[in-house]
C-alpha cells in the first residue's frame, strides 16, 4: 500500500479546552458528558459546519478545528462562546461547561486524517492564555480580522508560550457590548496595589470524601497564614479568598475581583488510604503558569504530611513571586520605574555575586533610596553589596563604612521584613564582628517568619564564623528545605560542604561544594573550600586549578586577605587553611 502523501497549506485552527474538566468529571461523570455531548450535537458542530471548519481531532476536554478563512475561525468561535453563555444562565455555577479558546494563523501538516505542525502548537499554546468562556487570537490572526468581525480585541503584549521558541503577541477578544439600552454588567475590580499580591484560594477536594474537605480547606489556611509572614506582599485574607468555594471562576476574574497579581490553587485527591495535594501558582492577568508541584502521603500521617505540603508550597512560592516581580520590573520603560522597581533590579544584579553585579545593583539601590530614604529593603540589600564589594572587591573602607551605615538603618527603621533583616545582620556580624546584635536581628527575623530562607542562610554561615558548624549545617539545610530552588542556594551549599570539612568528610564535602558552584561558578567561598577539599584528597593539579580560577576573580587574593575574606578560616582551622591553600598555589 502507498505511503499517503504529507500536504501543507497555511490554515486557522482553533484550539479550545473545557475548564476545570477533570472536577465537573469527578463531580458527575454520567452527566458532565451527556452535556457536552448535547453541546457539541445542537450548538457547537453545527456552528463550525456553518462556517465552513473541520473538526479534525478531540480529546476528552478539549476540540481542535481548522477554518480554511481567518474570519470564519474568530466568528465562529465568538457565536459559539456567546451561545454558551446563554445556555449556561439556566446551568447551576457549579455545573457549567465553559471553554477557552485559541487561534492561530500557520502552517500545518496534513497526513491522512491527521493535522500537526507549528501551527496547531502555537494555537495550543494561546488557548491556555485564554479566560474561561473566552478567546485569545495570535498577532497574525488579529491583523487579517480587524475590523471585519464584530468584535474587538485587547493588546496583551508578546508571550512566551511553552515549547516555542520565538515570543507571540497575543490579543484577547473583547466582550461584546450589551444591546442598545441594556447597561453592561462588570465584576468588581479592585487596583493591584503598589506591592505584589497573591490570593489562596480553598483547595479542591476532589475525592468524593466528604472529611477531606477540612484537611483541604486547612491546607489552603495554613499556607494563607505562613505567606502572611513574608512582609514584601500582600495575603488576602481567608475571609475573602473562600468566597470563591465551589465556585467555577476564572483565576484573571480572581484576580480582577480581588486586586492581585497571584493566585495560588489546588486540590486533594484521595485513593484507599493515599493522599495526592497539587498545588499551582498563577499569574492573574495572563492565566500563565509559574510553579507546580504534587505531594504524595497517607492518611497515618495526614498532619504531618499538611505541615510538609504548607512548608513546601510557602518555600517555592516566595522566590517564584520575587523572580516574576524581578521580571515585571525588567518590562517596564526605565523612565517609569518606582523605588520598588529599582529594588527588583537590583536583586538579580545582587545574586550573582560578581563585583560588577555589586557594582549595577548598588547604582540601582542608590536611586531607589533616593526616593524613598526609608526604604528599609533598599537598604539592607545595600548593605549587602557593600559587603561583598569590600571583603572580595578592592576592600575600600567607604565600602565598610557604607555597609554598616545601610544596616544601621535597617535598624533604626525597625524593619519586620526578615529577609532584610538578615542582610543587616550579615553586616553587622561579618564586617564589625558585633555577633551579639546580628544574631539579635536574626532570632527577630526568625521569630517574625520562621520560613525565611534567607534569615536561616545568614544565620548559617555567621554560626559557621564563630565555629558552631552543626548549628550552621542545621540554619543550611533548612534553608535548602524551605527553599529548594532560591537563586542564592549556593550560600548554604558551601556552608554544608564547610561542616563537612570540619567532621573529617571531605569526599561529602567536595561534593557539596560543586553542588554550589553548580549554581554559581564565581562564588570564591565555594572555590575555596572546594581546593580545600581537593587538597586534603591529594588532587593537587585539581586544587591548583580551581586555585588559578579563584585568583582570575579577585586578583588580590592572597594569605593576607583570606583570612578576613573567607569567613571560617578560623572554624576550619588557621594553620591548616594556611598550608594547604600555599600548596595550592595562592600567594603569600
Amino acid at each position: 500500500m502507498a505511503e499517503e502523501s504529507v500536504k501543507r497549506k497555511l490554515a486557522a485552527i482553533v484550539a479550545a479546552d473545557i475548564v476545570g474538566y477533570s472536577r465537573l468529571m469527578e463531580s458527575d461523570e454520567a452527566g458532565t458528558l451527556a452535556q457536552l455531548k448535547a453541546l457539541r450535537k445542537e450548538l457547537i458542530d453545527p456552528k463550525i459546519a456553518e462556517h465552513n471548519g473541520r473538526v479534525f481531532k478531540t480529546t476528552g476536554d478539549g476540540i481542535l478545528i481548522e477554518f480554511g478563512s481567518v474570519t470564519d475561525a474568530v466568528t465562529s468561535s465568538v457565536e459559539i462562546q456567546e451561545a454558551i453563555a446563554q445556555r449556561n444562565d439556566s446551568v447551576p455555577e457549579d455545573r457549567r461547561i465553559q471553554f477557552r479558546v485559541g487561534i492561530n494563523l500557520g502552517e500545518i501538516i496534513i497526513e491522512g486524517d491527521d493535522i500537526y505542525g507549528d501551527g496547531v502548537n502555537v494555537a495550543a499554546r494561546i488557548e491556555g492564555l485564554a479566560e474561561s468562556g473566552g478567546i485569545c487570537v495570535s498577532g497574525d490572526v488579529y491583523h487579517q480580522v480587524n475590523g471585519k468581525v464584530g468584535a474587538e480585541f485587547d493588546d496583551l503584549g508578546e508571550k512566551t508560550l511553552k515549547n516555542i521558541r520565538r515570543p507571540v503577541r497575543i490579543y484577547r477578544v473583547a466582550a461584546a457590548p450589551p444591546p442598545s439600552g441594556q447597561a453592561p454588567q462588570k465584576s468588581k475590580t479592585l487596583p493591584l496595589p503598589d506591592r505584589p499580591s497573591i490570593a489562596v484560594l480553598p483547595f479542591e477536594n476532589l475525592s468524593g470524601d466528604p472529611e477531606q474537605e477540612y484537611f483541604a480547606d486547612g491546607i489552603a489556611e495554613d499556607v494563607i497564614t505562613a505567606l502572611a509572614r513574608f512582609r514584601w506582599f500582600l495575603v488576602i485574607a481567608r475571609n475573602s479568598s473562600f468566597t470563591y468555594k465551589h465556585r467555577n471562576v476564572d483565576i484573571r476574574q480572581v484576580g480582577r475581583e480581588l486586586g492581585v497579581r497571584y493566585v495560588l490553587e489546588g486540590s486533594v485527591r484521595k485513593a484507599g488510604d493515599r493522599l495526592r495535594i497539587t498545588g499551582q501558582l498563577i499569574e492573574a492577568a495572563t492565566g500563565g503558569h509559574l510553579w507546580a508541584e504534587k505531594y504524595d502521603g497517607t492518611t497515618a500521617d495526614v498532619f504531618d504530611l499538611q505541615d510538609r505540603i504548607t512548608e513546601g508550597v510557602v518555600g517555592a512560592i516566595e522566590p517564584s513571586i520575587r523572580q516574576a516581580e524581578i521580571e515585571r520590573a525588567k518590562r517596564k520603560r526605565p523612565d517609569n520605574l518606582d523605588a520598588y522597581d529599582l529594588y527588583l533590579r537590583a536583586l538579580e544584579h545582587a545574586a550573582t555575586f560578581t563585583q560588577s553585579g555589586q557594582t549595577s545593583a548598588l547604582s540601582l539601590l542608590d536611586a531607589a533610596i533616593a526616593l524613598d530614604p526609608d526604604y528599609a529593603e533598599a537598604h539592607g540589600l545595600s548593605a549587602w553589596c557593600c559587603q561583598q564589594r569590600f571583603l572580595w572587591g578592592g576592600r575600600k573602607q567607604e565600602d565598610r563604612d557604607a555597609a554598616l551605615r545601610h544596616a544601621e538603618a535597617v535598624a533604626a527603621a525597625r524593619s519586620d521584613d526578615g529577609q532584610t533583616l538578615a542582610l543587616a545582620a550579615f553586616a553587622k556580624g561579618a564586617l564589625a564582628r558585633d555577633f551579639e546584635a546580628a544574631f539579635a536581628m536574626l532570632d527577630r527575623a526568625l521569630a517574625l517568619n520562621p520560613s525565611c530562607a534567607m534569615a536561616h542562610n545568614i544565620s548559617a554561615v555567621l554560626n559557621m564564623v564563630v565555629n558552631r558548624p552543626d548549628r550552621g549545617r542545621d540554619h543550611a539545610e533548612r534553608s535548602l528545605l524551605l527553599s529548594p530552588f532560591d537563586p542564592l542556594r549556593y550560600i548554604p551549599e558551601t556552608i554544608i560542604a564547610s561542616a563537612n570539612l570540619v567532621a573529617g568528610q571531605t569526599e561529602t564535602a567536595l561534593a557539596d561544594a560543586r553542588r554550589a558552584l553548580e549554581v554559581n561558578p564565581a562564588f570564591p567561598p565555594g572555590l575555596t573550600v572546594l581546593t580545600l577539599a581537593l587538597v586534603r584528597l591529594g588532587r593537587i593539579e585539581e586544587a591548583r586549578l580551581t586555585m588559578r580560577l579563584l585568583l582570575e576573580l579577585s586578583p588580590d587574593t592572597s594569605l593576607a586577605t583570606l583570612s578576613e575574606r573567607f569567613l571560617f578560616f578560623d572554624t576550619l582551622g588557621a594553620d591548616r587553611v594556611v598550608a594547604e591553600l600555599q600548596e595550592a598555589g595562592l600567594p603569600g
